[in-house]
């Protein structure tokens, strides 16, 4: 099943439930693919809806540290419940270990040797993480790597 019709499944069920907050939440993502759509002309397939909730995420994250630092707790909890939800969506996390792994398969693959190789290293690396770790911190781990 396609992430799009899982969502609208959800939609109904939390209709049906009456889970307000979710359904509002569930909801907004569906605008933002609807907006994908219209704006691309094209239909979202797993890929772009993944990407949607991947910006979606982050925009989440970053209001929840600006109402943080504003005293709107209130805010921020709304927002925290939202990125749960969202976070649903998402494949399972990389974590630390399995990510070296593909920063190291991806240095040999491309045969980086560094600094400057690291655009051939993302550019490798970038499908096979994303959704699943932060890029940020891949990069990082990337200029680790091959500046030795």
């Amino acid at each position: 099943m396609s992430l799009k019709a899982r969502l609208q499944d959800d939609v109904k069920q939390a209709m049906r439930a009456r889970a307000k907050d979710r359904l509002a939440a569930l909801r907004m993502i569906q605008a933002e693919v609807s907006q994908f759509e219209v704006d691309e002309r094209r239909e979202a397939d797993d890929d772009a809806v993944l990407a949607i909730l991947n910006r979606m995420l982050k925009q989440r994250r970053d209001s929840i540290d600006q109402y943080q630092k504003g005293g709107r707790e209130d805010l921020a909890e709304r927002e925290a419940a939202e990125v749960v939800i969202i976070e649903e969506y998402m494949p399972e996390p990389l974590d630390a270990a399995a990510l070296d792994q593909l920063v190291s398969e991806a240095i040999a693959e491309t045969g980086a040797s560094a600094p400057g190789d690291m655009g051939r290293v993302m550019g490798v690396l970038k499908p096979r993480v994303f959704g699943r770790a932060d890029m940020g911190q891949v990069s990082q781990k990337v200029r680790a790597a091959l500046q030795g």
